[in-house]
């Protein structure tokens, strides 16, 4: 990192105890009990008592609605703020009730971020709506189980652990799911998948549920990557990665999402009909065989849209602390009613979907796509800053500590459960996980970084995936209502990019490199097929060469990758500079903001004298 980087805040608050579930009294020669004794005696307290229930957590807090005009006008002079409740620490003892409710809390806050990569995946692909359902399925049982590895701390030899310690929930990564759209057009373009041209030119792609299995296996191989960084001194990887590089990665992924899946579905799909065809099946979205197909961008389809988005903005204003936490699933649930009365919802999916399952149901060909080697090995330095920067986030929010040995075996432990997790969720036939931010709004809201709520939490997210009727649900959501949701989602993972930047002292050194990084990023973002072509006249090569040239084009058409490879190298090539010239540059923007900030107070006496 560099020498002149703002870290994050390291002056952690104090503590505040939780209530405690038994009161012993002290003797001086305590009754020996052996450990199963004592554990028998504690749940027996836990489950037979009001305390162990309830505790002292005020729950009548988190239910209550918000009243903007309350907070600053006449009714906040007049009636004091209600207390919020004690923070319960990672490891202090928690209420069923608390340990339940905030369990499904995170859980239905994650929810949207897990279903949208297999949505989007299996729509990219047009396969079936079963294979679909059991792709959302899967990925949400396999995010339980790992989250429940990431959040375990599992010593395994000398000071290397297995797992942050921390409440971190992981989720099917979004920068995989930027990169594969990236990978399945060249799969589509050199005729893996299959494609057809109708007369006038409009091409339609067929099923190729095999494109998904060389997307698993590929992430399978390249995961040991990010297992050999885990083992890179945390250091030497904030050095590399500083949040220069870390926020520009972030903030592309976020918008190369919102232009290429977000906004389209908004407007009615995603799919082929974004073109407006003048034939074929993609003629109306989603397509002609839908419920009320209507042409990409009819106003029916951008006010359902808008419909779920203001109700997030509502819910975010007037909705309870337990609402704003899941004010995207408020949105969801918005849009589908309304979309189901006006006849848009297809419920068939519903009835394909099984009651009961779980993973291998379905299962892929499991292949390796060499053109995707080294976009996808790209895809894993980026799961390891992304996974850098939601510990540190983590940390600080559960109110341990963000610098020393033990965060940096922690940022260890969570970048190696993060590799072993790409592993694992390819043979669960889920693409690479990493850990999600969204839950440190919950932890900061409802002031419990508790690991047994995160239990909880992989316990209903397991639910959740093997109830199959509710994959089947989440797939009959219209794409308009989806598209409004995830563009603010996508909109959120954009301004965690910016807070990371934040972080930066912007001297001339590093808006330089933040300039070369965006110039290559929003060029590929606004006009994507600018490299599609490069190496067109690139003839009589063999099949080793034309691999090695169609990932380089892969890696070139996805925006955060060639973003975050330039930032990567300028920041590590481009010396610092002299340490008084930046202090001298920082007292000159000082003086130039004091000036405007005067003028500007000089104009506004002006006007009051000219009043």
């Amino acid at each position: 990192m560099s020498e002149h980087s703002t870290d994050p805040v390291k002056v952690q608050p104090e503590r505040t105890a939780p209530p405690s579930f038994a009161q012993t009294p002290s003797t001086d020669h305590p009754p020996k009990t052996s450990p199963i004794q004592s554990y028998i005696s504690h749940l027996s307290t836990k489950l037979t008592t009001r305390h162990g229930w309830v505790g002292d957590y005020d729950y009548a807090w988190l239910c209550t609605p918000t009243l903007p005009f309350s907070i600053h006008g006449k009714t906040a002079q007049t009636k004091p703020r209600r207390r919020a409740p004690p923070f319960y620490a990672l490891n202090s003892e928690l209420p069923l009730l608390l340990s339940l409710t905030c369990g499904l809390q995170h859980a239905l806050a994650m929810l949207a971020g897990l279903i949208t990569p297999p949505i989007i995946f299996a729509s990219a692909l047009n396969l079936d709506g079963e294979t679909s359902a059991y792709m959302i399925s899967s990925s949400l049982i396999g995010c339980g189980i790992l989250s429940l590895v990431q959040m375990s701390r599992i010593k395994l030899f000398g000071e290397y652990y297995l797992g942050t310690g921390l409440l971190s929930v992981v989720g099917t990564s979004f920068a995989t799911l930027s990169t594969a759209n990236a990978i399945f057009d060249a799969m589509y373009a050199d005729g893996t998948c299959p494609s057809t041209t109708a007369a006038d030119g409009t091409v339609t792609r067929g099923a190729c549920p095999d494109a998904y299995g060389k997307v698993l296996g590929t992430a399978m191989i390249c995961s040991f990557l990010e297992m050999f960084m885990s083992f890179v001194p945390a250091r030497v990887l904030k050095r590399i990665f500083p949040p220069m590089v870390t926020g520009t990665v972030i903030l592309m992924i976020g918008a190369s999402l919102i232009g290429s899946s977000g906004i389209l579905n908004w407007g009615g799909g995603s799919n082929d009909c974004a073109g407006r065809p003048t034939s074929g099946i993609f003629q109306l979205c989603p397509t002609i065989f839908a419920p009320r197909p209507l042409p990409w961008g009819s106003p029916e389809f951008i006010g359902l849209g808008f419909l779920s988005f203001l109700s997030i903005i509502l819910t975010e204003l007037f909705g309870s602390p337990f609402l704003k936490n899941i004010s995207i699933i408020v949105g969801l649930a918005v849009g589908c009613i309304v979309a189901g009365a006006a006849g848009y919802i297809d419920g068939s999916s519903i009835g394909t979907a099984p009651a009961i399952t779980f993973l291998w149901v379905k299962t892929f060909k499991i292949r390796v796509y060499p053109p995707a080697i080294l976009p996808m090995l790209a895809v894993y330095i980026s799961l390891a800053m992304e996974a850098i920067g939601d510990i540190t986030a983590s940390a600080e929010v559960s109110k341990v500590a963000v610098d020393g040995v033990e965060f940096d075996s922690r940022i260890q432990g969570g970048v190696l459960s993060d590799g072993i997790g790409g592993f694992l969720s390819a043979l669960f036939t889920v693409t690479p996980l990493s850990i999600f931010a969204q839950n440190n709004g919950v932890i900061a809201i409802t002031r419990c970084a508790n690991r047994t709520a995160g239990r909880f939490c992989c316990g209903f997210l397991i639910l959740f995936g093997v109830l199959g009727k509710i994959s089947g649900v989440f797939l009959a959501i219209p794409n308009p209502v989806l598209g409004g949701v995830t563009t603010f989602l996508f909109a959120s993972v954009c301004t965690s990019g910016i807070r990371v930047l934040a972080y930066t002292r912007f001297t001339r050194r590093d808006r330089f490199v933040l300039a070369a990084a965006l110039s290559f990023g929003v060029g590929d973002l606004l006009v994507p097929t600018i490299f599609t072509h490069l190496f067109d006249r690139v003839t009589g090569v063999n099949k080793g060469v034309s691999g090695l040239l169609d990932s380089i084009t892969i890696v070139l058409s996805t925006p955060f990758l060639v973003a975050g490879i330039l930032a990567v190298v300028l920041n590590l090539v481009l010396p610092q500079e002299d340490a008084a010239a930046e202090d001298d540059e920082d007292d000159v923007m000082v003086e130039v903001v004091d000036v405007d900030v005067g003028a500007h107070r000089n104009g506004d006496r002006g006007e009051e004298k000219r009043g």
